[in-house]
């Protein structure tokens, strides 16, 4: 179950206590669900409760306890809780893994995209300058992915702030994304340090990341196994340092505590037992709502944001997915294989977007 899921889980609760009578509101257009904060309960939070207690003419209390009660059983959901004044809190079934994963490489690139804007709208003014220009073009996209109607060159249409940006001629990957990475209001990144190969540029570590992916596939077909998602093992148990200067090639750690072959020198290796998957999992799980947030607010740096936390979480999960030394692949290898392939489609499908390349080889 994604946060999207969830929102729409949320408001049909809500219809089915309408429709039963338990509670005379308007049923809202959208339910805001979020990440719990820390020392919260649960992974997911929604104060829908608190909004529908004043037009309800109950308490807070009484209405997250109305809709918990039509929560309790809905697949996927492993908690629901309510907390402080009618908070709701969700946590959600780690067997839904596998599912996300699935999901993931059977919708592809177009993971993601959806029909919540279905019947909006949108027509853009035709701009010349070039940032601007990039800019719509993206929010097109963008938009379209979410299933709205949009277009650019209506006389009339909706016109938007963008700070300019000199292009230089060809829009080249680190153009877009020197335009697209900063707000459409703010100044545009230096196109210069993006064409620089190295870990403080983000450009170079989504794109470096996807590359990842598929170097991960082909060394595991080499080691004879597939990726199949299913269970990642055990929390906190991904895997085992090497050898020094094994599996360099193929991303593992070399000398102990430094990063081989990943673009990120000196990088300090793992904790003991870090559980790595998780980082990727949530932000895989939240790469729809984020794609929806940016076409909303028009805001691509939304996306870009997005895709630098799921390569930086994946860059740190990858050394865990191929066997080391004398290990033979296991089911905890396949599945840990198809959530770095899923995480590889959620980059190629982001940078898509953005008009931005996803290279194989780096």
């Amino acid at each position: 179950m994604t946060p999207a899921d969830l929102s729409l889980t949320v408001l049909r609760a809500v219809r089915r206590a309408v429709d039963d009578g338990a509670l005379r509101v308007d049923v809202p257009s959208r339910a805001k669900v979020e990440r719990a904060r820390p020392g919260g309960v649960g992974e997911y939070a929604s104060s829908i409760a608190l909004s529908l207690a004043r037009p309800a003419g109950r308490s807070a209390l009484d209405v997250a306890g109305i809709l918990e009660e039509r929560l309790r059983d809905v697949p996927g959901l492993r908690a629901v809780e309510i907390t402080g004044p009618g908070f709701l809190n969700f946590t959600l079934q780690r067997d839904v893994d596998a599912d996300l994963v699935r999901g993931v490489l059977a919708a592809g690139t177009s993971y993601g995209h959806g029909a919540a804007l279905a019947g909006t709208v949108v027509r853009f003014a035709a701009v010349a300058e070039p940032r601007a220009v990039l800019v719509v073009e993206a929010l097109v996209r963008l938009l379209r992915s979410q299933g709205a109607d949009a277009e650019v060159g209506a006389d009339g249409g909706e016109r938007l702030h963008v700070y300019p940006g000199a292009s230089g001629g060809h829009a080249t990957d680190a153009v877009r994304w020197a335009f697209l990475r900063a707000a459409p209001h703010d100044r545009p990144l230096d196109p210069g340090p993006l064409l620089v190969p190295h870990e403080r540029n983000p450009l170079f570590r989504v794109q470096y990341a996807y590359s990842r992916t598929r170097r991960l596939l082909v060394n595991a077909r080499q080691l004879g196994f597939t990726p199949e998602p299913g269970r990642l093992g055990e929390p906190g148990q991904p895997g085992r340092l090497g050898e020094p200067g094994q599996y360099a090639e193929s991303g593992q750690y070399g000398q102990p505590g430094q990063y081989v072959e990943t673009g990120r020198p000196g990088h300090p290796g793992p904790p003991e037992h870090p559980d790595h998957a998780s980082p990727l999992l949530r932000l895989l799980r939240e790469h729809p709502l984020a794609l929806l947030s940016a076409a909303r607010h028009r805001a691509p740096d939304r996306v870009a944001r997005q895709l630098e936390a799921v390569a930086d979480a994946l860059l740190a999960f990858q050394h865990t997915v191929l066997p080391l030394g004398d290990e033979k692949p296991s089911a905890a290898h396949r599945s840990r294989l198809a959530l770095a392939e899923a995480a590889g489609t959620v980059l190629a499908g982001g940078l898509s977007v953005l008009g931005i390349s996803a290279p194989d080889r780096i």
